[in-house]
């Protein structure tokens, strides 16, 4: 976040001379306790400042930067993800191009006769399909697809940022999240790089911007 020139100087002054009272702090500055309220109420929000009562402000040794690292690493998955959209593992290329386009997602996930996630089917493995000579009605879902346990994941407790990173490290474009059942995984969510984005956006606008 941006500072004014004021803000910048109470920061030092707190720096230098912590514990000090609001009215010392103004006292510096030559201006009155009621003129530097809105002033420590942003820093100590903010977390650049600490404030204990009947003692004073102290600063907290936080810049700009690490706060808005903190504030990232706060982001959770169950804050953001998607519905998922699924698909069973019997079912054809070509009804999974048709709910890839109707659904407008770039992968489907592929879930067995137990609901539990078996693969993820991305549009490459379609395009792969299509080009080849095969009939599309006739190729199953299972046989295109990529198979657990060689699929990236995350469950709703992990934080956007551990995404992000994931979807970078992987090249892909979606992860399914995942609830951990006896026999795999249950499918409860998709976080894409659009649900990131709005994760992030969110966080600029203090988390006004509802998924």
């Amino acid at each position: 976040m941006d500072l004014s020139d004021r803000q910048h100087k109470i920061i030092d002054i707190v720096k230098n001379q912590a514990p000090i009272t609001g009215e010392q702090i103004a006292e510096h500055l030559k201006v009155t306790r009621a003129t530097l309220r809105p002033d420590l109420a942003i820093l100590t929000m903010s977390g650049f400042l600490e404030a204990r009562p009947r003692v004073g402000y102290f600063y907290t040794g936080q810049t700009s930067e690490t706060i808005l690292s903190e504030e990232i690493a706060k982001l959770k998955v169950k804050n953001f993800h998607s519905s998922p959209v699924v698909i069973t593992e019997n079912a054809s290329a070509y009804r999974a191009v048709c709910e890839m386009f109707v659904e407008d997602v770039g992968s489907l996930f592929v879930v067995n006769d137990d609901g539990l996630l078996a693969g993820v089917l991305s549009r490459k493995d379609l395009l792969r399909t299509a080009i080849g000579s095969q009939d599309m009605n006739q190729v199953p879902v299972s046989v295109i697809m990529s198979r657990m346990p060689n699929i990236a994941y995350c469950k709703h407790t992990d934080t956007v940022l551990d995404v992000a990173l994931l979807l970078i490290t992987k090249e892909i474009d979606a992860v399914p999240v995942v609830r951990p059942k006896a026999n795999g995984f249950e499918v409860i969510g998709r976080m894409t790089k659009t649900n990131i984005t709005k994760a992030f956006v969110s966080l600029a606008n203090n988390g006004n911007l509802k998924k």
